[in-house]
C-alpha cells in the first residue's frame, strides 16, 4: 500500500522569494479547527496577539503572555501542514534586550514547532532582530500602527500622514529590512507610505491597512468573518456574517429546545427496537 507524502510547508526563504511576485495571501489563526480550515487556502498563518481580544475578551494585546502564545502556537502547528507558522512575540518578552527576546524565541519555536516569530517596533528593535537572525530565528517585523505600544501612540489611528511620523516610519521599516527580518508587516498606515516603503525595501511587505501596492496582506479572521462584531476598522472587508449566523443558530436552538422540538427521537439513543412478534409474546 503506498503512502501518501505529507505535504510539505512553505518555508521561509520561499515566503521571502516572493517579494515583487506573486501576492501573499495572510490570515490570522489562534485554534486548531480554524487553522485546519485555512491552511490550504493561504501562504502564512500568523498566530497573532490579537488572540489577547478575539479570544479572551481583553481590550488590548497587552495582557497576553508568552504561554498563552505558545499554547496557541502548538495548536495551530498540529493543525496544519502547508502554511509558513509564525509566532507572535508578546508585549514586554522581547524589548529588555536581545537575549531577553532570544529566550522567548527560542522557547515559541521549540515548544511550537512554528517556523518563525514576529515582534514589533523600528529603529530601536534593529539591533534585537540582528542579534535573532545571527543565532537562527527567522524574524517578520512590523511597524507603523504597532498595537503593544498603543498607549504611547495615543490609541488606534492611522499613522504617517505628517511628515515627520512619514519618515520615522520609513526609517524604521529599512532598518528593520536592512537588519535580517524575511518580511515585515506594515499596519495601519497612510497609502502613499505604505506604498514607497514596500519599494524601499528588499523583503516582502504584508499589509493590513497599508496598500494594494504590499507584497501580500493579512487580516484578522475573526474580521473577515464577521465574528468580532464590536469594532470593525477601516481596512476590514467582512466577507461573511458569520456572528449573525451563530446568534441565529442559538435563537433557533433555544426554541426548540424551550418548545420540546429538541432532542427528537433521531437524537437519543433508544437502544435496538424489539421486532413485533417479540413484542406480542
Amino acid at each position: 500500500m503506498s503512502v501518501q507524502a505529507r505535504p510539505k510547508r512553505l518555508s521561509v526563504t520561499q515566503i521571502q522569494s516572493r517579494k515583487g511576485g506573486d501576492k501573499i495571501v495572510c490570515l490570522t489563526a489562534y485554534t486548531a479547527p480554524v487553522a485546519r480550515l485555512l491552511d490550504a487556502e493561504v501562504d502564512l498563518l500568523l498566530v497573532g496577539d490579537s488572540l489577547a481580544m478575539t479570544v479572551y475578551g481583553f481590550d488590548s494585546t497587552l495582557p497576553v503572555t508568552l504561554d498563552m502564545m505558545i499554547a496557541h502556537g502548538a495548536a495551530v502547528v498540529r493543525a496544519t501542514q502547508h502554511a509558513l507558522i509564525t509566532v507572535d512575540l508578546p508585549f514586554g518578552s522581547y524589548q529588555a534586550s536581545p537575549e531577553q527576546a532570544f529566550r522567548a524565541a527560542a522557547r515559541v519555536m521549540a515548544e511550537t514547532g512554528c517556523a518563525a516569530v514576529k515582534l514589533e517596533g523600528g529603529e530601536e528593535m534593529a539591533e534585537t532582530v540582528a542579534f535573532l537572525v545571527r543565532r537562527g530565528v527567522p524574524v517578520m517585523g512590523h511597524v507603523g500602527l504597532t498595537p503593544q505600544a498603543v498607549n504611547a501612540l495615543g490609541g488606534y489611528r492611522s499613522r504617517g500622514h505628517r511628515a515627520t511620523e512619514r519618515d520615522e516610519i520609513l526609517r524604521d521599516g529599512v532598518a528593520i529590512a536592512d537588519a535580517g527580518a524575511f518580511s515585515l508587516v506594515i499596519e495601519g498606515t497612510a497609502e502613499r507610505l505604505a506604498h514607497e516603503l514596500t519599494d524601499r525595501v528588499a523583503v516582502p511587505t504584508i499589509g493590513i491597512g497599508g496598500s494594494p501596492h504590499c507584497d501580500g496582506q493579512i487580516l484578522v479572521i475573526d474580521d473577515l468573518l464577521g465574528l468580532f462584531t464590536e469594532f470593525t476598522p477601516k481596512f476590514v472587508r467582512r466577507y461573511r456574517e458569520l456572528g449573525e449566523e451563530i446568534r441565529a443558530a442559538a435563537r433557533d436552538y433555544a426554541e426548540d429546545v424551550r418548545r420540546g422540538r429538541f432532542p427528537a427521537e433521531e437524537h437519543t439513543y433508544t437502544g435496538p427496537r424489539q421486532s413485533k412478534k417479540a413484542a406480542a409474546e
